[in-house]
Parts: C-alpha cells; sequence; structure tokens
C-alpha cells in the first residue's frame, strides 16, 4: 500500500503577509539545498511550501525551525489539501489519510486562518471534533503516548481542509500559532502589548526570575505615554523613560520612573542597564544605527525594538537591517544572540531581541 506523503510544510502567518513569508522561506530553503515553490493567496493568512521533488518534507521541517522564521506563527509538516469534501460526509477522507500516512498523534487541534472567513469555519470545527476523535481512537491514530506529536487540521473553506502535524520543539504551542493577552486596564495604550508577548516569545518562562526582575535598571527609548515603560515597571524595574511627549501620570506616580524630555536616538545612559526597549516610528535602518551604537558599547544586557516595515519588500528590508547589525557586532568582537518575530500584536512591523553574551 502506498502511503501517504506530507511533502509539503503550512505556515500560518499575519493576513497581508503571505508574499514576505513567502520569500523568506524560499531563500532559507534554498540555503540548505532544497527546492521547491510557495503557495499561497494575499490576505489568506497562511502558505504552503511546496517541495519541488517526491518525497517526506521531514528534513527540510527540522533545518527551518519555527523560531528561526520571522513572518511564521506556525510551521507544521502538511500533506496535500483535501479539497471538495462532500458536506454529508466530511470525516471519511480525513480519516482515510490520515490513517494511510501511518502516524498517529497525542492530540488534534482544529485551526484556521486568522482571517473573517476563518474564524466563521469555527463552528465546523467545533462540531467535528468528538466525532473525528472518536473515530481516530478506535483507529489506533490518537492514543496517549506518540512522541509528543499533534495532529492539526487547518480549515482554509467548509469544503477543503490540509491535514498537518506538529512536533515538539519545533511548533508553537498556542492555538493558530497566537499568543493571545488580556490588555491590562491601567496600562497607558495598547501597545503594551507587545513588549509582554516579546517576553514570552524570547525569554523562556523558567528564566524570567532572573531576566526580568525587581532592582532591574531599564531605558524606554521613545516612551510616551508608557505603554512599554508599563511592563517594565510591573516587573519592578526602575525606568528611564526617553521621551519629549508627555508620560502616563499614574505611572509616573510609582516612583520608579524618570521622564527624561530627550531625544531617543541621542541619549546616552550613565551606566550600564539592564534592558533596553525601543517603540520608535522610524526608518529601520536608523533605528538599526542607534541599537548597533548601544551594543557595541555595551549600554544595555539585553534589548527590545520594533522595526518598522515598508509597503513592499518587507522580507529584504528585514534581512537586510539584521545582516548590518549582526556583522556590526561581529566586527566589534560583541558576542550576541539575536532573534527576530512578527508578533501577533505587532501590524506593520517586526519585533527584535537581541542578548548580549559574556
Amino acid at each position: 500500500m502506498t502511503r501517504s506523503v506530507a511533502n509539503e510544510i503550512l505556515f500560518y502567518c499575519r493576513p497581508g503577509f503571505e508574499a514576505d513569508l513567502s520569500a523568506e522561506v524560499a531563500e532559507k530553503a534554498a540555503a540548505v539545498s532544497e527546492a521547491g515553490y510557495p503557495v499561497t493567496h494575499l490576505d489568506s493568512g497562511f502558505v504552503r511550501f511546496v517541495r519541488a521533488e517526491p518525497g517526506p518534507a521531514n528534513d527540510l521541517h527540522r533545518q527551518l525551525p519555527l523560531p528561526s522564521l520571522v513572518f511564521a506563527r506556525q510551521s507544521l509538516l502538511a500533506f496535500a489539501p483535501l479539497e471538495a469534501l462532500p458536506r454529508d460526509d466530511r470525516l471519511t477522507p480525513i480519516l482515510e489519510q490520515i490513517i494511510d500516512s501511518g502516524w498517529s498523534f497525542e492530540a488534534l487541534w482544529q485551526e484556521m486562518p486568522d482571517t473573517n472567513e476563518g474564524k466563521a469555519l469555527a463552528g465546523l470545527a467545533k462540531a467535528l471534533q468528538k466525532p473525528l476523535e472518536s473515530l481516530l481512537r478506535k483507529r489506533g491514530a490518537l492514543r496517549r503516548k506518540a512522541g509528543g506529536r499533534r495532529l492539526h487540521l487547518f480549515w482554509s473553506a467548509g469544503d477543503k481542509v490540509q491535514v498537518a502535524m506538529s512536533f515538539p520543539g519545533n511548533r508553537s504551542e498556542s492555538l493558530g500559532g497566537i499568543h493571545r493577552l488580556r490588555f491590562p486596564r491601567e496600562a497607558p495604550s495598547r501597545s503594551t502589548l507587545k513588549l509582554e508577548e516579546a517576553w514570552h516569545a524570547f525569554v523562556p518562562r523558567e528564566e524570567w526570575s532572573e531576566r526580568l526582575h525587581e532592582g532591574m535598571q531599564a531605558v524606554d527609548l521613545g516612551a510616551a505615554p508608557g505603554g512599554w515603560t508599563y511592563q517594565l515597571v510591573r516587573q519592578g524595574m526602575f525606568v528611564y523613560a526617553i521621551d519629549n511627549g508627555s508620560m502616563d501620570k499614574v505611572l509616573m506616580a510609582s516612583g520608579q520612573v524618570e521622564h527624561l524630555h530627550e531625544d531617543g536616538f541621542v541619549w546616552e545612559p550613565p551606566y550600564r542597564l539592564d534592558w533596553l526597549v525601543c517603540d520608535i516610528v522610524d526608518k529601520p535602518m536608523r533605528v538599526i544605527d542607534m541599537i548597533e551604537r548601544w551594543l557595541v558599547r555595551r549600554w544595555c544586557h539585553e534589548a527590545v525594538f520594533n522595526l518598522k516595515l515598508p509597503m513592499k519588500q518587507r522580507w529584504h528590508e528585514v534581512e537586510r537591517c539584521l545582516s548590518r547589525l549582526e556583522q556590526a557586532l561581529a566586527e566589534a568582537g560583541v558576542r550576541s544572540q539575536l532573534q527576530c518575530k512578527q508578533l501577533y500584536h505587532d501590524r506593520e512591523e517586526v519585533t527584535v531581541h537581541i542578548r548580549l553574551l559574556k
């Protein structure tokens, strides 16, 4: 019997950034000598990358780990989509492809694009969940111990689904690849969620007590009205808030913030700080110039900053900025760990985290 082969990788992304994710994946796949082509549609919220050669995409999936991808929210090893499913029996074709693959799984997640059309499919997925789980258990495809593998059904229409799988250590553990956070009412602006999500994305939770704790010293460049400063204060840090604009009065009453009416691009700290954060709206390369100065001079231990992206060629602009920064740090003999991601709470931007190493 010929088994179904997972010859694709399915990526989720922010709707409108499919071309940027496609360009990124195609370039990185070529760098590891894997030929293939992206399949996507504008504003769909996902990209399929199909290997040019027949055979499973397992090796390529491992060589493109999710944390290394800027525009991907989720990365799944996938089979060819099932289309034109009969509305009176959607389960049989799905079950046949799963059983035919020979894989088994510990859990079933049903997901859909982060679009209005995708959200309308939630009811269908919910109705199919229990019947499908029951059938999979009877056939041995859903069981308690299966190496942590997870089965994903990605619905892009009521009659179109893609069967995929994920593996521990190379996937998002959030449904749809989206880390949802609750907006704190006392925060001065919704931008506060960008920094909170960045910490979840870039700092392992077990290291928060060591790297995000009371008594640390931080700076927020372009701080007003204080959305990112709020997160620093909530961690117990003392903050230099650098901005000519006004800061939130409640935040200033905390006694943990010193507001300096200065230009964030030229301000220099009086001593080495633990954290630098920056959400200034400016050209990406100008922000990179500033961050480079801070890191080469070791004015901070860690930094989180956003790069506002152009309307076109966004992947290439991100690559240009990050390559420039990495080269500058290498030439200065500064060892660092760099990560970059378009977070759920980002819009036309990406978030970069850098940690200087000893």
